[in-house]
């Protein structure tokens, strides 16, 4: 097993047998709304992903935390903008609370990944 990000609390992702489980990102600009805090965490994604030594075409599954399921239809068409067709499980749930009240969303993902853990950095 390999943590990746390390973290004082937690790590951005840990790789365990060909699996990348990443912790769950939420946006940096708080201000934004559901699209644009959406699209932050997508863009987190794609950095933390390529670390981990794979990349959001291997996502197998997501899990969507979100404090207003109305929003539903704005993260749904950044999610479809980012990966396209080659979409994987996911489950969208709603949540009283994320913290602090200004996050709308947090997202966690688990991807296959091709690249041995021992060429994967622990930045």
């Amino acid at each position: 097993m390999q943590r990746i990000k390390k973290g004082r609390i937690l790590h951005g992702a840990t790789l365990h047998n060909g699996v990348v489980y990443t912790s769950g990102l939420t946006a940096d600009d708080l201000e934004a709304g559901m699209a644009g805090q959406t699209k932050q965490i997508c863009d987190k994604f794609d950095a933390l992903l390529a670390d981990s030594g794979t990349d959001k075409f291997k996502i197998i599954r997501a899990e969507i935390y979100v404090t207003d399921l109305s929003k539903k239809g704005e993260i749904d068409a950044v999610w479809l903008e980012w990966l396209g067709e080659d979409l994987p499980c996911r489950c969208t749930v709603g949540v009283s609370s994320l913290g602090d009240p200004r996050t709308m969303i947090e997202i966690m993902l688990a991807a296959a990944s091709s690249t041995p853990s021992s060429s994967i950095s622990n930045g």
